[in-house]
């Protein structure tokens, strides 16, 4: 089954990593070897969704409800994606950056094992599992911040698990809750299950558990304190796969859930994420201001950033749907390449402190364009990614009628391009306090291969922004209108009780009269239930 490779492939990389323990060059080439695997599986995937569009399958031939549902529409597919596409990205860089001592203590294994847990909560097709694939990243998560051993590490890993596991009990109550009241806990029954039940106390609290938990995931304030204080303490690498995907699980989980599952139009719900998204904004770009580390100012960009995703779900309109998910793309790719960059600058100036280096545009111009590109893209100047992105969420705001939130996202966009201005002047610009021949190690080719492609990738979205808005318009319709999405877990749920492997009638050879008839589109996803539940 082509979606089941996204999680196997990474899971049983990192357990053939713990057997080569003995040996760094093997782990290392297993690494790289299943990330780039990973990669060629989420290409199949996202070729096959937009070819026949959502796919799903069931896990042991138990149908759904019941069994484990796996799903991929554009949304999950392109997710899947890019986190094949960083995860070869941090392969390569971790070639030059990790040590020979993390990777004897387990870091090739946990971060296959991260990825694995990524890419099960990417395609999962249900709550619970959902919430065992979180699990796994954040064990994950937790042994590459702790596997250097300093002391910085493992202060930072206390703070980081603390609240996380806070984030994680409120999800499980949040999944008892919804299971308690709905019986399922299949997001595409649930999707009919609950329709005309939002206002049930018991579903409304289980709403507010969830949003609670997916906003600590995605380090949304109030919770957000974890991220700061860990992501600039482990390596290089690790920080750059951190910044990409952990927090955008989360966001992923909000927007998957607050659509198929709960009615975002809920003025308790929206006000929340509307305020919640905007707080985080201002919050986020004041910590990167008074920040004088380069890891952390990046770090607490992240939630500034996070800020303007969860603000295009809240708007909850077609087009301000649209910006989030193209928003989630065009972050990963920029954020990670600032991360690597930071890395390249502690090696070349001795330090991250902007107060204890400079002097890099006089000896490396080169890496002063790198950095103005993921830079200027994160602050949105045009034309680079980050101005669409940033541009459909304030217009979707506009549109709407939202003028102070949209004043907030634009006073953001100007402050961010205030803290970026500082790491150039800082790093680039002045002269290193300790003379042009301050001690620094120098940076190895590998480390520029992965930061030069994905600037390129941020520079062609930008001049090629029409294609990515268009596939961003679509996942937001499949995602806004679950029709697809519930008539291919159905259908898999009935080969699965035929005794069939099935994840699209054109690929399984499932005969005709064998399918199971499309869900009629919903009119009116808050009215009454559907007479007939297709998953039973």
């Amino acid at each position: 089954m082509l979606l089941v490779w996204p999680i196997a492939l990474p899971l049983s990389t990192a357990v053939l990593c713990l057997i080569a323990w003995h040996s760094p060059r093997v782990q290392r080439a297993l690494n790289a070897a299943g990330s780039l695997g990973l990669l060629v599986a989420s290409i199949a995937i996202i070729t096959r969704v937009l070819d026949e569009g959502p796919v799903a399958a069931q896990m042991g031939s138990w149908p759904a409800p019941f069994g484990i549902t796996l799903v991929a529409d554009i949304l999950s597919a392109a997710m899947v994606l890019i986190t094949g596409i960083i995860a070869v990205a941090c392969a390569v860089y971790g070639w030059a950056e990790v040590g020979a001592g993390e990777e004897r203590n387990g870091h090739h294994a946990l971060t296959q094992a991260l990825l694995g847990g990524v890419c099960g909560a990417f395609v999962t097709g249900d709550i619970f599992n959902m919430y065992v694939w979180f699990e796994v990243l954040l064990i994950a998560s937790f042994g590459l911040m702790v596997v250097g051993g300093g002391k910085a590490q493992l202060d930072a890993a206390v703070k980081y698990v603390g609240l996380n596991l806070i984030a994680t009990l409120a999800f499980l109550t949040g999944v008892g809750l919804l299971y308690g009241a709905a019986g399922t806990l299949n997001m595409a029954d649930l999707h009919l299950t609950l329709a005309g039940r939002q206002g049930e106390t018991a579903i409304f609290s289980a709403a507010a558990m969830l949003m609670f938990a997916f906003g600590a995931k995605a380090a949304m304030f109030p919770a957000f304190f974890w991220l700061p204080a860990s992501y600039h303490t482990p390596s290089v690498t690790t920080s750059a796969l951190f910044s990409a995907l952990l927090t955008k699980v989360g966001v992923y989980a909000m927007i998957r859930a607050f659509t198929i599952v709960f009615d975002t139009s809920e003025p308790a719900i929206q006000n929340t994420l509307l305020y919640g998204s905007a707080i985080t904004m201002v919050v986020g770009v004041l910590g990167a201001a008074a920040q004088m580390h380069v890891r952390r100012i990046l770090s607490f960009h992240i939630i500034s950033q996070i800020g303007y995703m969860i603000l295009g779900l809240a708007i909850y309109t077609p087009l301000g749907l649209v910006g989030a998910i193209f928003y989630l793309f065009h972050h990963i790719i920029v954020k990670a390449n600032l991360f690597l960059i930071a890395g390249v600058i502690g090696r070349s100036t001795g330090s991250e402190e902007l107060t204890d280096i400079g002097g890099l545009w006089k000896r490396k111009p080169w890496l002063g364009v790198l950095f103005l590109i993921p830079a200027l893209s994160l602050a949105g100047v045009p034309p680079l990614s980050g101005f669409w992105a940033k541009l459909l969420i304030i217009l979707a705001a506009l549109e709407e009628e939202r003028y102070f939130i949209a004043f907030v996202a634009v006073l953001v966009g100007f402050l961010t391009l205030y803290s970026m201005s500082k790491i150039w002047m800082e790093a680039f610009w002045k002269a290193h306090p300790g003379g042009d021949d301050a001690a620094a190690r120098p940076a190895s080719y590998w480390l520029y291969l992965p930061i030069i492609t994905l600037a390129l990738m941020t520079v062609f979205i930008g001049l090629n922004a029409q294609p990515f808005v268009e596939a961003a318009f679509a996942s937001a319709e499949q995602v806004l209108q679950p029709d697809a999405y519930i008539a291919a877990v159905a259908r898999a749920s009935e080969a699965a009780e035929l005794g069939l492997t099935f994840e699209s009638p054109a690929a399984s050879g499932v005969p005709a009269e064998a399918a199971p008839t499309p869900v009629e589109p919903i009119e009116n996803p808050t009215g009454p239930p559907e007479p007939e539940d297709p998953l039973r």
